[in-house]
């Protein structure tokens, strides 16, 4: 079945192992040039187009009619989204007799949307998964072909969260795209009314409130961790306090009462008060650099009861 896959990111990797794996003709993919001020911690499509000797294109508009008439000249019977960074218009939908399908990284209707990974995270679900649905006109809005669920476990991270959607979709996929190729396929409506919609997020967005609890100071940490820019603070003399891991206290101790953003010692530990418990640093970065363990504690240690913002 001839297609046209739009992809980006270790998912779009996943989504063309699925194709190749169940024998679709990839006739074009459709991706991004690496952003030089963003960290790319994943792995490339075009190098894996290259490797294949499939024609891989790279617009900064696939909508413009150039592209449009291009992928018109394919003739895709299908098309693909795995992760691609824009919304296709209806002139390239449109194109494909078999339909248009797109892989969203969250149990539609639930969390629509941008970054679903970190959104989940930081409103501490306990379970997500990926999705594949028809595309259409609205965000993440199309009929439903089929999900996969994946746990979250309490420490996950977006990065190894992301490990298991990435997983999880290639299992997806390979149910589901014999299905398709012989048009069997379930189709189901979402009630987007029952879910939720999420936009983009901003390195902005990783600032901490001391004021909320430790949990959920917990969930923003974890949600936007290494590869992320991270959570942060500032510190009294203006400078920021990047917190890439920490452990949760929801046990307040009597002897030393939690002050939001108040920096405890206290059995070695450092602990920065919060809205409910305390927040234990384990891995933190200043202006000094990067440090865990002893450094923490030595960075620290003349420095109790400041007060962070």
């Amino acid at each position: 079945m001839r297609t046209v896959v739009f992809a980006y990111h270790n998912m779009g990797l996943a989504g063309l192992e699925a194709l190749s794996r169940a024998g679709y003709d990839i006739a074009a993919i459709f991706s991004h040039e690496d952003d030089p001020a963003e960290r790319c911690w994943f792995g490339s499509v075009k190098a894996w187009a290259d490797k294949r000797s499939i024609a891989v294109y790279c617009p900064v508009d696939v909508n413009e009619s150039r592209w449009v008439e291009r992928i018109a000249a394919i003739g895709p019977e299908i098309i693909f989204s795995f992760y691609y960074r824009r919304m296709l218009e209806d002139e390239i939908l449109q194109q494909a007799t078999g339909g248009a399908y797109n892989l969203h990284g969250s149990l539609l209707p639930a969390y629509r949307g941008r970054c679903p990974v970190n959104w989940v995270l930081v409103h501490g679900e306990e379970q997500t998964g990926v999705t594949l649905h028809h595309m259409v006109r609205q965000a993440d809005a199309g009929d439903i072909v089929g999900q996969r669920a994946v746990r979250i476990d309490p420490e996950d991270t977006a990065e190894t969260l992301y490990e298991k959607l990435c997983t999880a979709a290639g299992l997806l996929l390979d149910e589901l795209l014999p299905l398709l190729r012989e048009g069997r396929a379930p189709r189901t409506p979402q009630n987007t009314a029952r879910g939720s919609y999420f936009g983009g997020r901003k390195p902005e967005d990783g600032r901490i409130d001391w004021h909320w609890s430790a949990t959920k100071i917990f969930n923003l940490i974890r949600a936007v961790t290494d590869p992320y820019p991270g959570a942060f603070g500032t510190l009294p003399d203006g400078s920021r306090l990047v917190v890439w891991w920490a452990k949760p206290d929801e046990k307040v101790n009597e002897d030393v009462p939690s002050v939001p953003g108040r920096i405890d010692i206290v059995g070695g530990n450092v602990s920065v008060g919060t809205g409910q418990g305390k927040l234990q640093l384990l891995d933190v970065e200043t202006k000094a650099g990067r440090m865990t363990g002893e450094k923490v504690k030595h960075y620290f240690q003349d420095k109790e009861g400041l007060i962070l913002v």
